[in-house]
Order: structure tokens, then C-alpha cells, then sequence
């Protein structure tokens, strides 16, 4: 009986022998002293007694015994000779009670390499086991510039708090963004219990990934995890039954195949034209039979947040525009994300066949909503994001704030400006270049003084009292029965705040256009399910949804010329980020002639020359901001290795 599996293994071994011939490599096993020979070794390390995984043990250290198994680790030699009778007499031994000697082997670039142990390697592997125990020497190799060298150091660093050696990617980064997804960072050590509950949920995973096929797929099975917990999370991983699983995979299974790439976007940067200039009759037509029950999700109060009440705003003018045509409710989301997809759950419940996700921070929530309810109309506010199971939307805020820097530029007295951001965030980033563009334009000589209102223990008002600054750009909204009149452009001299203008988001407007968008039937021609595209509104000045209030402190012929500069950009006849541009660092960012493309625009991370000031680092970001800067903080952060 031995024997007949010995002859099974020995025609594995053949066929991958004569496979590996045909596409012209090499048949036998690697032998790592012909692998390092190109390679320079730095250093030596003793990992002890480790379990590794039998999928990554892929040759010999030696060239010794390399041609008596195929590149499979199948054994190649006749059944009739002494090394068949030793692999038949190990293959008895872990039948009866299981192969309990752990094998020497070499570990180099998470490749491991047997030193003593082959035959042991080779049972274990047709017997289709997991792991193996192994006394584990690591070499490392010489920092270069390689892909490659980068993904293992950064491993390196993985493993000395993890200990976990069966995750492997294909790009650099992804060790980063894991902890990141799992709220730890490379200086944490994992408890045993976070190491069993790890590699249980990455077994759970690998169960049903496997059996629908996804070995079969280019990336590898880390680089499939990460794409799942980015969009499912990790928290309930361990909860769910594999029938979830099966039901979730399948709906992401676009993801997998295109990656490292992302769905691509299709920025809509205005409504479509005529879509709600139809005859009176065909929209009364239009009209449906019973009211549209809409959700709006926050994830703070109108009391508590200048956001969500804007937003709320726009919730109101949505009811009063189809009076007795939608039912809106308003709801605010959990402080987890668990909690955030429970809130979704039960709007969807309750009826509500449209729901608006309001901020950043409810982009995951939404996207599983999106999965698992595909019938339902999800559309999460946030800027840049490339999931192609929902649709974003935000606002050119930056046309605004262009106009208030020209304004800030007129009238300050002083050649020092200040500028207050809220979150270091894709559509930040760009208010920020915008507003110090306009500032030049009428201004050269003037600087602008960057802080953010988002870190802790800070000191805005000294900060900007020290530089003897005049006029502020703040916050573009207060909440309701806030005292303070710092928003807007506002003048602080001689102790007291004069508001000059004021950047509106109109989210009705907005609203307005979707919903009769998916009266009329135009929603279904940007369908997303059939595009494999991540759609991004991305609407500004000509739509409506951004606008900018002039108090009576503004000279009637600087309104003029406001609002004749205001009247080309929402016409497209003039563009803010239309002449020649070097961020802080020298770098040219848009050569004269030639104008920024939109999507460059919602992605910056980098600065205007005439910018004083940085971007904050992680760790003085209040918990609130941390939160939103890991998932929609620009790429700075990730460069910078802030965010571990």
C-alpha cells in the first residue's frame, strides 16, 4: 500500500518534471547556494524552532540532492531503490503517528530551503499538510533598490512583532497597510492570542478563496486578505460562517483580477445637461406612484458638527423641493464600523431604497452595505475613493476658495495671510493650493500661514497673532448656537472679527440633481455594476452645490470683479489651477499653458511654494482625525510611513 503512494507521489513528480521542461525551466528543486551566489549576504540570523509553511518551502540549500525530486518536491527516483524505500518507510511513520522531527532549513527572501529534512518535506507535502517544524537559520540579504528588497525588509520588521512568516505580498506597503487595518503598528508586539486569532481568520479566509478558484489568480493570497479587509474589515472575520463568505468573495472577485490596479474612476465633474429640463407633463409622468423613502447617515449630530448640519440642510430642501414625492429620515451611525453597518441595515430595513452616507468615515460601512444589498441606491460623500461598488460624490470646494484668496489678497493690509484646514485629507489639500493661488494672483509678494485646527494642543490664535496676520481663512460653517465668528474669510484686527465672506456648500442642489437623476432614468446610464468603475460626482461652481457669500465689508468694485471671475469659472471659461505651479519643494506641478487635470487635483499631497506650514504628523493628530486620515489621509502619510 506504501509503496502504490510512492508511485503516486513518483507521477506528481513526472508530470511536473515534463511540464517544467516544455516551458523551458529548470525541473529540479532550487538550490539556494546558486540563488546567493548573485546575491550578497549581510548577516546571519538564528529564528530558533518555528513552524513555516510547506507552500513556501521551495528547494534544497545544497545541490546534493536536488535532482531526486521534481521543482514539486515529488520524489523522481525508481520505486525500486533505496531512497524509494526511506520515503515509503517515513510516509508508514506519519500514517501511524505523524512526522514529529523537525527538518533544518535556510530561510532567504521568505523562500525556505531544506538543509536535512527532504524526504520529510516531500511526504508532507503529498499528503497535502499545511506546515512543518523547522530549526531556522535567515540570511539577509544587502539593502538595494529592488521591489522586491523593500516588500522583505519590510517584512523583516513585520515579523520581529508578529512572528507570522505565512503572509506574503506582491507590492510594497502592504505590511504598512495591514497593521494599519488591524489598529496596530510596527513597534507592538502580538500577544498569542492575537497571533491564533490572526492566523485563524487568514485560514478562514483561505478556505473559501481556494475553493473558488483564486490560487489560479496572479496575486497572492496576502495580497487577496488585504483586499478583502480593506473592504470587509477585520473585526468580524472570525464571526462570520463560511456561507458569508462565499456570499461576500464572489461580489469583490473584480478585485482580485485586476490587481494591484484599482477600479478606475470616472470623475463627473456636472450634472448631466437636460436631465431635468424635460416637458412638465413627462415629469409629473416622472413622478413615482409612492413616495422615495431616502436615508441620510451621519456620523455626528447637526449639534455637534458644522458638516452634518450643512448636510441637513440639504436634506430639508430635498423634502421641500418634492414635497409629498420622497420621505427622508436622518439617522446617525455608530462609533465602530460594526455599528455604522448595523445603522445602514436597519435604514434599508425600514424601506429606504436611496442612502446618503455623509461623511469619510462610513466609506467602508457603505461599501459592504453596497455588496450585500445591490439593489439599493448607496452614495457615500468622500473624494478619490476607488471602490466600483458605490458612488461618491463632494464638491469643487476649491473654486471657492480660490475667490476668497484673490479676496484675502485685496484687502489684507499685510503681506502675511492665514489659513485654517480642518483634516489633512484628499479636496483639502486642493482648497488650500487654491486659496494660495488666488492670493498670488493679486498678491505676489504675500505668504500664507498654514495651520490645522485638527491637532491637538493648538494654539491657532497665538499662532497666527505672532505673525501680526490680519485675515484668516476658517472654517466654511459654524454649528448652530456656536458664539464664535471665526468662519469664512474674516478680519481679525484690533481685537474684534469681521466676516467677510463665506464659501456654501448647497448639498440640496446636489441632492436635488440625483434623485432626479433616478426619476428620470439617467442614473442607470453611469451604472457602475456593468462599468467596473468607481464613480466620483465631483461637482463645482456651474452646478450649483458650491457658492460664495460677499458680505457688505466688500467693496462694490471688488465684488464686481469677483463675480465676473466667479461667472468664467463656473462657465469653464477660466480655471484656478491654470498657470504655472511649484509645490514647497521646487517642483514644477503644472507647466504655463496648460491647466491641472480634475483628477490630479482631488489627489494632491503636496503644497503651493507660497505656503508656510507642513502637513501634521500622525501621531498630533487628535483620535477624530486619525480616524479620517487613515482612510482618506493623503498619500504623504503612506510615503512618510506615519500612518503604521
Amino acid at each position: 500500500m506504501s509503496k502504490a503512494e510512492y508511485i503516486k507521489a513518483r507521477k506528481k513528480a513526472q508530470k511536473t518534471y515534463r511540464t517544467q521542461l516544455l516551458k523551458g525551466t529548470y525541473p529540479y528543486l532550487q538550490a539556494l547556494d546558486d540563488i546567493v551566489s548573485f546575491a550578497e549576504i549581510v548577516s546571519e540570523v538564528d529564528l530558533g524552532l518555528v513552524e513555516i509553511p510547506l507552500d513556501a518551502v521551495v528547494g534544497t540549500k545544497t545541490a546534493g540532492r536536488k535532482q531526486a525530486f521534481a521543482s514539486n518536491f515529488m520524489p523522481l527516483l525508481d520505486d525500486s531503490t533505496e531512497f524509494a524505500g526511506k520515503w515509503i518507510s517515513l510516509y508508514n511513520a506519519h500514517i501511524e503517528e505523524g512526522i514529529r522531527d523537525p527538518i533544518k532549513a535556510v530561510e532567504f527572501m521568505n523562500r525556505f530551503y531544506v538543509v536535512e529534512g527532504n524526504k520529510r518535506v516531500s511526504v508532507l507535502k503529498y499528503v497535502d499538510a499545511v506546515s512543518i517544524q523547522a530549526h531556522v537559520t535567515r540570511l539577509v540579504p544587502q539593502k538595494n533598490d529592488s521591489k522586491e528588497n523593500h516588500i522583505y525588509y519590510e517584512f523583516m520588521d513585520f515579523y520581529k512583532m508578529s512572528e507570522i512568516n505565512y503572509l506574503t505580498f506582491s507590492q510594497e506597503g502592504c505590511y504598512t497597510k495591514l497593521l494599519t487595518l488591524l489598529d496596530k503598528t510596527m513597534d507592538s508586539p502580538w500577544s498569542d492570542d492575537e497571533k491564533m486569532d490572526f492566523r485563524s481568520a487568514f485560514t478562514h479566509f483561505l478556505d473559501i478563496y481556494k475553493e473558488k478558484g483564486g490560487l489560479k489568480l496572479p496575486l497572492t493570497p496576502g495580497d487577496a486578505f488585504l483586499t478583502y479587509l480593506n473592504i470587509y474589515g477585520y473585526e468580524d472575520l472570525l464571526k462570520k460562517s463560511y456561507a458569508e463568505l462565499r456570499e461576500e468573495l464572489p461580489a469583490i472577485w473584480k478585485d482580485f483580477e485586476i490587481y494591484p490596479a484599482k477600479r478606475s474612476v470616472e470623475l463627473v465633474t456636472a450634472p448631466e445637461k437636460k436631465s431635468d429640463e424635460k416637458p412638465r407633463m413627462t415629469r409629473i409622468l416622472s413622478l413615482p406612484s409612492a413616495p422615495l423613502h431616502i436615508a441620510f447617515i451621519h456620523d455626528r449630530t447637526p449639534e455637534e458638527s458644522s458638516w452634518t448640519y450643512s448636510h441637513e440642510l440639504g436634506r430639508h430642501y430635498l423634502e421641500d423641493t418634492f414635497a409629498g414625492n420622497v420621505i427622508t429620515c436622518s439617522q446617525i451611525a455608530g462609533k465602530d464600523p460594526e455599528e455604522s453597518s448595523e445603522v445602514i441595515k436597519k435604514a434599508i430595513e425600514a424601506g429606504n431604497t436611496i442612502i446618503f452616507t455623509t461623511s469619510p468615515k462610513l466609506l467602508n460601512a457603505s461599501v459592504k452595505a453596497a455588496l450585500k444589498y445591490p439593489s439599493i441606491r448607496i452614495l457615500n460623500c468622500s473624494l478619490n475613493s476607488c471602490f466600483g461598488h458605490l458612488r461618491t460624490y463632494y464638491g469643487r470646494m476649491y473654486e471657492a476658495k480660490f475667490l476668497t484668496g484673490i479676496l484675502a489678497g485685496i484687502l489684507s493690509p499685510e503681506t502675511s495671510i492665514g489659513y485654517l484646514a480642518d483634516y489633512p485629507i484628499y479636496g483639502s489639500t486642493a482648497s488650500i493650493n487654491a486659496f494660495a493661488l488666488g492670493v498670488r494672483m493679486v498678491n505676489p509678494d504675500a505668504r500664507i500661514y498654514l495651520e490645522w485646527s485638527c491637532v491637538k494642543d493648538n494654539r491657532i490664535a497665538a499662532y497666527f497673532d505672532a505673525r501680526h496676520i490680519s485675515y484668516v481663512s476658517g472654517q466654511d460653517l459654524l454649528t448652530p448656537g456656536h458664539g464664535s465668528r471665526q468662519f469664512g474669510l474674516y478680519d481679525v484686527r484690533d481685537g474684534e472679527i469681521t466676516n467677510v465672506a463665506m464659501p456654501v456648500w448647497h448639498w440640496g442642489k446636489f441632492y436635488e440633481r440625483i434623485i432626479k437623476s433616478i426619476l428620470n432614468g439617467t442614473w442607470k446610464k453611469g451604472d457602475t455594476q456593468k462599468k467596473d468603475k468607481s464613480i466620483n460626482y465631483f461637482w463645482g461652481m456651474s452646478s450649483g452645490m458650491i457658492d460664495l457669500i460677499l458680505s457688505k465689508h466688500v467693496p462694490s468694485n471688488t465684488q464686481q470683479l469677483l463675480e465676473m471671475i466667479k461667472g468664467q469659472i463656473s462657465t469653464g471659461a477660466f480655471h484656478p489651477f491654470s498657470c504655472e505651479i511649484y509645490s514647497q519643494d521646487g517642483t514644477l506641478r503644472n507647466a504655463k499653458g496648460s491647466v491641472l487635470e480634475e483628477y490630479q487635483i482631488g489627489s494632491m499631497d503636496w503644497l503651493l511654494d507660497n505656503v508656510c506650514g507642513t502637513f501634521p504628523a500622525y501621531e498630533t493628530l487628535t483620535d477624530e482625525a486619525k480616524r479620517i486620515v487613515r482612510l482618506q489621509g493623503v498619500g504623504k502619510y503612506q510615503e512618510l510611513g506615519e500612518i503604521r
